[in-house]
């Protein structure tokens, strides 16, 4: 009995070992266990919190409609988009949806760097009419909230859809609200130093380099490459300012 006691022992030791070595080699891609959904809940629980975006001001129009359908067509496929649709469909029927829920549920299950994709394709849905509406950036801070996303982390992926043009097509004023719109993209103040400016750009490449998104959906790949685009112009912008 001895014997087998301790032989279980050690069983359990290289085990945890095995376990902690397999915990380290994804260092910087968070808990490896937190990141296994399927790609069919992943699609639901992501059209789940667009309907959230849709609906946050009480009106639904029609270019929010087809902006959705049209990347998930765009990035799925016609059949299985329209597969997602159905599914959601008879999953909502007569259901509230709820916000803090399904983040929640998203949020354990996914890698931080995944979450701030999914509120960068939200925020691409708010802004497919034209404008973003007090109502659903309200709604998306929520689902921030419960992803856990940190305030600086938000107010990047928010300046990314804000305007840099004014009314009066003024150059210098373009440019002036270029570059307010790139230091809060890069998470910034105005005065930023050239070294605060090099540094915030390396903080924002290792956090928002596709590679860096784990996940096998084609949307929110597809929103990493193009967030990162917008993190090199303006860091691009912001050095032709600064010395």
């Amino acid at each position: 009995m001895k014997f087998f006691a301790i032989l279980i022992g050690i069983l359990f030791f290289l085990f945890f070992k095995r376990f902690a070595q397999q915990a380290n080699t994804t260092k910087g891609f968070g808990n490896p266990f937190r990141s296994h959904i399927s790609p069919a809940t992943f699609e639901l629980n992501l059209l789940s919190l667009c309907s959230l975006v849709i609906k946050a001001n009480g009106t639904v129009t029609q270019a929010e409609l087809d902006f959705v359908r049209l990347q998930f067509v765009r990035l799925y496929g016609k059949e299985r988009a329209n597969a997602v649709f159905r599914s959601f469909n008879e999953l909502i029927k007569g259901r509230e949806l709820d916000a803090s829920r399904i983040a929640i549920y998203v949020r354990v299950r996914t890698t931080y760097e995944t979450r701030l994709q999914i509120l960068y394709f939200l925020f691409g849905i708010a802004h497919s009419d034209g404008q973003i509406s007090e109502d659903e950036v309200r709604q998306i801070r929520q689902i921030a909230y419960h992803f856990a996303i940190n305030h600086t982390d938000f107010e990047s992926i928010k300046a990314m859809f804000g305007s840099s043009q004014n009314n009066n097509n003024n150059p210098h004023n373009t440019t002036t609200n270029a570059l307010a719109k790139a230091y809060a993209i890069l998470g910034l103040q105005p005065n930023a130093t050239a070294e605060e400016v090099k540094q915030a750009y390396r903080n924002m490449a290792k956090k928002y380099h596709p590679d860096r998104v784990i996940t096998e959906d084609a949307a929110i790949k597809k929103g990493a490459e193009e967030k990162f685009k917008q993190v090199q112009e303006a860091y691009e912008l912001i050095c032709k300012f600064v010395n």
